[in-house]
């Protein structure tokens, strides 16, 4: 069953600071409709431009996640971004008066909180995935780092670092299912060397940095004066190393925080590849940049995996949901101008029929006698017919009924039909079906070839 596109059911608000700005920001994510994606608006500039969150627009690395489009910036949001993933939201609009989305306590807590307590809304739109279908292997030979996508049914992710820190040694973490990720990745806190916070005060970096939003590592003992002058910048009145070379300032909320929250990056910087992933994911020392590389890579992929269309299973081993016998109790049409066979699948807005050609045909006397070939038009009536079983399932007394054309658009045929050809027709629902009118995408594939594809408006009126 195909799992639909969700929203939030409410707008919900945030205000903090900048990590790297020190800016006050205050940012919404308000509901969008339905194939929106996400995206930032920048409310505090005129015209208050829109920067769509995809991998195409990822301009920098470094310290966070930048997008950019049309000289408009929004940066550091990776981790509302892994928070509306995590918490399966497509559909968003988020309005910021900053350049820069606020860090909150450094972790994606208090946005996943913000989402379950909003709750979100199921749209009627079919939720597309990006799905690994081979093992992929991305390798950076400078860094070391590397990230391997293998094909899987579900999203899991495994994460290792090493920092070469006897503080935080080897790590590793892993979100086997969605359904974990708000108890146990969201509220895993960003992180920073101390002997990195000098050159990143004096790049003019870390300004709304502060000892409550960052977990601070110290790999060797350090003056207690020299902790006393940072605890200063900072505005804490001491600060002390503890013995397990973290500042006291807080308490782990879990032994491997530093590789979950990594996790947590690593899902907010995928989720720009614009599409929800079905794969198993292993990395090995990920980092924005190689991140943001490989979902650039998938991006590109996915859009060109996106253009193809899905063509439906077909194993003639399996019974059909309806046989001939079936067809006929549903459908008005006879021979020679009943053209399905049988029905090998049904949901609420989507059936997939079977046709096999023969030489047999009737009209491969007249068409061509030297060169069969189906007609287009039959074609498109087969799909019709297969449309009609979805709609006619669907009421009493279907043999009471009949569809009738209102109109044919946007009709391609793409390859022959001729003898020996199975075609399976794919009819979906392009919009719910109101007062009997029914608007369907049909494509036909032999194999795995896109054969004809249209979209069809007929219209459902009871017999007289």
């Amino acid at each position: 069953m195909q799992q639909k596109q969700q929203t939030l059911k409410q707008s919900i608000s945030f205000t903090g600071k900048g990590l790297h700005t020190g800016l006050q920001v205050e940012m919404t994510i308000l509901p969008a409709s339905v194939s929106h994606g996400i995206k930032f608006q920048r409310i505090d500039l005129q015209d208050q431009p829109i920067i769509e969150a995809i991998a195409d627009n990822v301009t920098a690395t470094s310290r966070g996640t930048t997008l950019e489009s049309n000289g408009v910036k929004i940066s550091t949001i990776e981790h509302v971004m892994a928070s509306l993933s995590g918490m399966g939201v497509d559909n968003a609009l988020i309005t910021v008066n900053a350049p820069e989305v606020p860090i909150m306590d450094g972790s994606g807590r208090a946005y996943v909180e913000a989402i379950a307590k909003a709750g979100v809304d199921t749209q009627d739109e079919n939720r597309r995935y990006f799905e690994i279908k081979e093992k992929y292997v991305h390798y950076d030979k400078e860094t070391g780092k590397e990230i391997t996508f293998l094909p899987d049914d579900t999203l899991s992710i495994e994460v290792m670092v090493d920092f070469q820190s006897k503080v935080v040694g080897n790590q590793y973490a892993r979100l086997a299912d969605l359904s974990d990720f708000a108890t146990d990745i969201a509220p895993c806190r960003t992180f920073v060397f101390l002997h990195e916070l000098e050159p990143l005060l004096k790049n003019n970096l870390i300004k709304g940095g502060d000892f409550d939003n960052a977990i601070i590592i110290v790999e060797k003992p350090v003056p207690q004066e020299e902790l006393d002058r940072l605890a200063a910048v900072f505005h804490k009145q001491t600060v002390e190393r503890a013995p397990e070379g973290y500042l006291n300032h807080l308490t782990l909320r879990f032994p491997n925080e530093v590789a979950r929250h990594k996790l947590l990056d690593l899902m907010g910087d995928l989720s720009l590849v614009g599409f929800p992933i079905k794969g198993k994911i292993i990395a090995d020392k990920p980092g924005h940049q190689i991140n943001t590389e490989v979902a650039k890579i998938l991006r590109k992929m996915a859009k060109k995996e996106m253009q193809k269309p899905e063509v439906p299973a077909y194993n003639p081993n399996e019974e059909p949901l309806f046989d001939i016998n079936g067809i006929k109790k549903l459908l008005p049409h006879r021979p020679p101008f009943l053209l399905v066979d049988k029905i090998i699948q049904r949901s609420e807005d989507c059936v997939v029929g079977v046709k096999n050609v023969t030489m047999n045909e009737p009209f491969f006397v007249g068409h061509f006698p030297d060169e069969p070939v189906m007609p287009g038009v039959l074609q498109i009536e087969a799909m019709a017919q297969v449309g009609g079983i979805l709609v006619l399932g669907c009421v009493d007394e279907p043999e009471r009924y009949s569809t009738y054309f209102l109109k044919i658009d946007k009709v391609k045929f793409k390859r022959k039909i001729v003898p020996g050809d199975t075609l399976i027709f794919k009819l979906s629902l392009l919009e719910p079906i109101r007062r009997g009118i029914v608007v369907m995408l049909g494509q036909a594939f032999v194999g795995n070839t896109l054969a004809c594809e249209g979209e069809l408006t007929a219209q459902v009126i009871k017999n007289k």
